[in-house]
């Protein structure tokens, strides 16, 4: 637990990787299965780290503490503000990644 500052940081750049991935592969790819692996990787660095790193702080602190604090805000925000901005990234992303048609 000694670096997990840096753990916290790793795995969110990973999660917003994945997320960009996942919405890349869904659009730009058109790919089902990279769109599945793509939810999966953001689970695995995203969801599964915040819980474990915050639970593990916890345990060895014994009380919330500014680290399990901000992992329990991150969560919130994932659980509420975050998939506002998860849906605007799709719809940027769908702009940005899917042909456009024009009249032909």
């Amino acid at each position: 637990m000694e670096n997990k500052w840096v753990l916290l940081v790793i795995f969110e750049i990973l999660a917003w990787a994945s997320t960009f991935f996942m919405l890349y592969a869904r659009y730009r790819l058109q790919s089902k299965w990279g769109f599945k692996i793509g939810v999966f990787l953001s689970i695995l660095t995203g969801i599964i780290p915040q819980v474990t790193l915050g639970i593990l702080n916890f345990i060895q602190e014994g009380k919330v503490d500014l680290f399990t604090l901000i992992i329990i805000l991150l969560l919130l925000y994932g659980l509420t503000i975050g998939k506002k901005h998860i849906q605007k990234m799709d719809q940027w992303a769908k702009n940005k990644f899917l042909p456009s048609k024009q009249g032909g």
